[in-house]
Formats: C-alpha cells, sequence, structure tokens
C-alpha cells in the first residue's frame, strides 16, 4: 500500500485534494445536519456529528473500493465503463448544484452528543448518492501505472474522508457562534461546485 502511495503523481494528488475541499464545502444532508447540530447543542455536538459522518463515510469508501475491485479484476474495460458513467452522474450533480435554492428552513439537527454521532453516522449511510459520489469522484485520480486501482481507491479514500473530518469538524465546532452565517454562504458554494462537478465531468470524457 505504501509503495502505491509512493507511486501516485503528486500533482494528481494536489489537484484531489482541491477538488475534495470543494466538495466538503458544497451544501449537502451531511454540512446541514452538521452545522443544525452545532447551533442546537454547542460545539460538542457539532464535532460529535462530524464524527457521525465520517464514520458512515469510511463505510462507503469500504463498500466503494471492494466493489471496484471485484468489478476490475471481472473485466480489465470495467474501469473505463466506471468513468464515462462517473463523468454522466457528475454533469447531473453540477447541473443540480447550480439550480440548487438553498433551504432557509433549518435542518434538524440533534443537542445530545451520542444521539448527534448516532444520526450522523445514519444520515450519511442511508444516502445513496454517497457511495455514487464515490464511485463517480475518486476512480478518476487512478492510474494503472501507479498500482493496483482497489489500492488507490482505498488511499484517495482514507484522504477524503480525513480530510472532510478535518473541515467538516471546524464547520461543526463554530456552527453555535455562526452557524447563521454559514448557511447563508450555501448559495455561492453551490455555484462554486457545479463549475468543479462540470469540470471533472469533461476531465473524464476527454482526458
Amino acid at each position: 500500500m505504501l509503495e502505491t502511495f509512493a507511486s501516485m503523481d503528486s500533482v494528481t494528488l494536489w489537484a484531489f485534494m482541491a477538488a475534495s475541499l470543494v466538495m466538503y464545502l458544497t451544501p449537502g444532508a451531511d454540512m446541514m445536519f452538521t452545522i443544525a447540530s452545532g447551533i442546537s447543542g454547542g460545539p460538542k455536538a457539532g464535532f460529535a456529528a462530524t464524527v457521525g459522518v465520517t464514520l458512515g463515510l469510511v463505510v462507503h469508501i469500504t463498500l466503494a473500493a471492494a466493489g471496484l475491485a471485484v468489478l476490475i479484476a471481472a473485466s480489465p474495460t470495467a474501469l473505463l465503463v466506471i468513468r464515462y458513467a462517473g463523468a454522466a452522474y457528475l454533469l447531473v450533480l453540477a447541473v443540480q448544484s447550480w439550480r440548487a435554492r438553498v433551504d432557509t428552513e433549518e435542518a434538524e439537527g440533534r443537542s445530545s452528543v451520542v444521539r448527534a454521532v448516532r444520526c450522523g453516522f445514519l444520515t450519511n449511510l442511508m444516502n445513496p448518492k454517497i457511495i455514487l459520489f464515490i464511485l463517480a469522484f475518486l476512480p478518476q485520480f487512478t492510474t494503472p501505472e501507479a498500482g493496483p486501482i482497489w489500492q488507490q481507491i482505498v488511499i484517495l479514500g482514507a484522504m477524503f474522508a480525513v480530510g472532510g473530518f478535518c473541515v467538516v469538524s471546524i464547520i461543526g465546532l463554530s456552527a453555535g457562534v455562526v452557524g447563521a452565517k454559514l448557511k447563508q454562504a450555501t448559495g455561492i458554494l453551490n455555484k462554486i461546485a457545479a463549475v468543479i462537478f462540470g469540470g471533472l465531468a469533461a476531465k473524464l470524457v476527454f482526458d
């Protein structure tokens, strides 16, 4: 695994982290739940919500890596199919993000630390769009030359989960103080996300 990580292109990894940062800040069920929990229960509840969301993300990444490993082993062209299917899905996300309107009603959070962890986990785990996004997003940053694709997916997934935890936990911790302003900023974040999604879709098709 370490050998695979060492073989991965540094420019690609930096591009992946930059794109991931935008994804972390894109308004969605996870972010809204984290902010709402921070507002209702303070920094501890916001942080706990982040823990739950991240645990759900780890499950999705594990399933995605295992599924990709099976598909690629069964058919050498499977990764190509996944890439183009991912491009189509990212294009749909771009359109949806551009057209999205910010809900003025606050998402329902959890003030209890234990319940925030549990609900954050279930909120992420029960969202089928998460695993679809992972399947569409992670493979485009892999290259056969760097080593086994499934190992690269695991590495990228781990980076995505750790980075997401760091960014979203900051949001959760500060939500009690600036939660309303964070929600007001989601409109512009949707537009930025739309451009990123569209660019990633184009990269998959024309690269």
